[in-house]
């Protein structure tokens, strides 16, 4: 697979239909599909791969769709055929009621969408679109009923942050089009209301506007302030974040970036403890942490270089920097597939190739709300199998 075989899978022209069989031979996750059920209450058409061909059958007559060309065509369409790859994987049946979820297959699937596409040497900036669109394509159906408790607006816009919500909305109605179900208008209902509050809010095609990226950051953390009145910064240590997989680039970026700030590194922990990969993380973790904090402290720079892979991990470091105010920029490093596993090959590491594959399925790449500043530095390039 490689992205001029995925390329050939979007319909570019007016009235050009899809290809379900090719799309499976590209995507061969693809067949298991059609052999995943799903709850009637939500899903009475059948089994996941039947909503998948008429998610695509509604994006297809979608005036958003019709419009669209280039690059956002191929989003649209690969956000709509990839949008629930996971839900085999994720399928709970319950034993006493035989009731049928799939918890997380939206997170989940943006993970393996993502390593997925990036091992067929698709452009980084529209293998994120596609991720970023499936990761969230439920939110604008209960954006009105969140379980998190948050507002639909605080939704819209921190959404705008990371994705063309345009797009989120063309792909969230094709696929509430694609399903039969009892509540399908009230839930098309509540997206074109979704849609008309971003439109009056300023988010609709275009980032929510922010006072300050303090003010920004803050707001989508969750803080009580308002986005166009800047929010005061207390002074902190300058901390700029590295984010990316293994032998991407991290230790050169620190080479050539960093000379003569000081460096939190878990790598280094563990070789000064005599280490090894995966051998007492935690102790590691606690050195460089203790290290963090002194330099907090004394609101000194420095680098802190890390995998940080997962929002999880990241969000670990993240608070307590902000904790003590910190103003942070999160560099995200990336290579393409082939020449990441060559490299960590050829280093002196006890990380093996089974322990980074593993590590794919952790991978998710920084929104640009994670911090005051977040920068993509990312070595083009592709590759054919």
């Amino acid at each position: 697979m490689n992205y001029e075989m995925i390329r050939t899978l979007c319909p570019m022209e007016a009235n050009v239909g899809y290809d379900w069989a090719a799309c499976c031979e590209v995507f061969p996750r693809l067949h298991a599909l059609e052999t995943t059920p799903q709850s009637p209450r939500y899903h009475a058409e059948g089994n996941v791969g039947i909503h998948t061909r008429m998610v695509l059958d509604a994006l297809l007559e979608c005036d958003h769709f019709r419009a669209a060309s280039g690059m956002r065509r191929e989003t649209l369409f690969l956000a709509a055929l990839l949008h629930d790859l996971c839900k085999p994987e994720t399928t709970i049946v319950d034993p006493v009621t035989g009731e049928i979820s799939q918890p997380g297959h939206s997170r989940r699937g943006a993970v393996d969408v993502r390593a997925l596409l990036w091992r067929a040497g698709v452009p980084p900036e529209l293998r994120e679109a596609v991720c970023r669109i499936v990761a969230v394509h439920q939110v604008p159906f209960f954006a009105f009923d969140s379980r998190r408790g948050e507002s639909p607006e605080f939704i819209a816009r921190r959404l705008s942050w990371s994705l063309d919500l345009p797009d989120l909305i063309c792909v969230a109605r094709a696929d509430m089009r694609g399903r039969a179900c009892a509540d399908q208008q009230a839930r098309l209902d509540d997206i074109a209301l979704f849609e008309q509050l971003a439109r009056e809010d300023g988010c609709w095609g275009t980032p929510r506007a922010a006072a300050s990226a303090h003010t920004r950051l803050m707001y989508a953390r969750g803080s009580a302030v308002h986005l166009d009145t800047p929010l005061f910064q207390v002074q902190g240590s300058q901390v700029t974040v590295l984010c990316g997989l293994p032998a991407s680039g991290k230790d050169s970026w620190v080479a050539r970036h960093a000379r003569g700030i000081e460096v939190v590194s878990f790598d280094d922990a563990k070789a000064e403890l005599g280490l090894k990969h995966g051998e007492n993380d935690g102790l590691a973790a606690h050195r460089a942490i203790d290290k963090a904090k002194a330099l907090l402290r004394r609101q000194e720079p420095f680098v802190w270089n890390a995998t940080h892979l997962s929002e999880q991990m990241r969000n670990k470091t993240l608070d307590l920097l902000y904790a003590y105010n910190a103003n942070v920029r999160l560099v995200y490093l990336e290579v393409p597939c082939d020449t990441l596993f060559k490299r960590n090959a050829r280093r002196d590491t006890t990380l093996r190739k089974a322990d980074l594959e593993r590590m794919l399925h952790r991978w998710e790449v920084p929104l640009p709300w994670e911090a005051h500043e977040v920068r993509y530095e990312v070595e083009p390039g592709g590759r054919s199998e």
